[in-house]
């Protein structure tokens, strides 16, 4: 898993502030950081889509799906039908809760959690020997790929709203989501803390 910042509105914060201010005489205030505490605590969010920001995101075809989810965003993803792919993400073994189907307990024993990174490793030198093989009898890529396993990395590109964003992370946090998925929406939020403190600081994560 990796993300990483592509773009995000020049000096946002007082870009969404001077939006928020358009029926003011005093727009051009540079002070932000009060107005945006209480568009936040008022939950007035019309003036957080006023900046956007983009990052690339490396996971794998299990959880780029749970992203594309998201509908508020655009997003760009890597095409299996254009270019070959030889990399593969493997995950640590947990054991389901049994009371929450949603959820999973990392509590698993060292030898269940080898005998499952093995198990990984396995499948998928198994599938990308017969990925291989059908590329080289010319078969098309965009076929060629359903003999990939769903650990297969991919890269995608997402573009929102900080609006947009912050609804994401703050879903996505939650320990309700599956965990690698988890990992990117923290990594995300940790760009967001980074990048705009003032809103941070208002949504409480600083």
């Amino acid at each position: 898993m990796k993300v990483k910042l592509i773009h995000i509105t020049p000096k946002a914060e007082a870009h969404i502030g001077y939006c928020a201010r358009v029926s003011s005489p005093k727009q051009d205030n540079p002070e932000v950081s009060k107005l945006i505490t209480y568009l936040i605590k008022h939950k007035h969010w019309s003036p957080l889509e006023m900046a956007s920001m983009c990052v690339e995101i490396h996971t794998t075809r299990a959880i780029a799906p749970q992203i594309l989810r998201h509908r508020s965003f655009s997003f760009q993803e890597f095409s299996q039908r254009y270019a070959a792919v030889n990399e593969f993400e493997f995950y640590e073994a947990r054991r389901q809760d049994i009371k929450n189907k949603q959820n999973s307990i990392d509590d698993m024993p060292k030898d269940d959690k080898e005998w499952f990174l093995k198990a990984q490793d396995l499948v998928s030198d198994h599938n990308l020997m017969f990925y291989n093989l059908a590329l080289q009898k010319g078969i098309a890529k965009e076929l060629c790929r359903s003999l990939l396993p769903l650990n297969t990395v991919t890269k995608l590109y997402m573009h929102g709203t900080i609006r947009s964003f912050l609804h994401y992370c703050e879903v996505r946090c939650d320990i309700s989501t599956q965990k690698e998925h988890r990992d990117i929406a923290n990594a995300i939020k940790a760009i967001i803390v980074q990048e705009l403190p003032l809103i941070s600081k208002a949504m409480g994560w600083l």
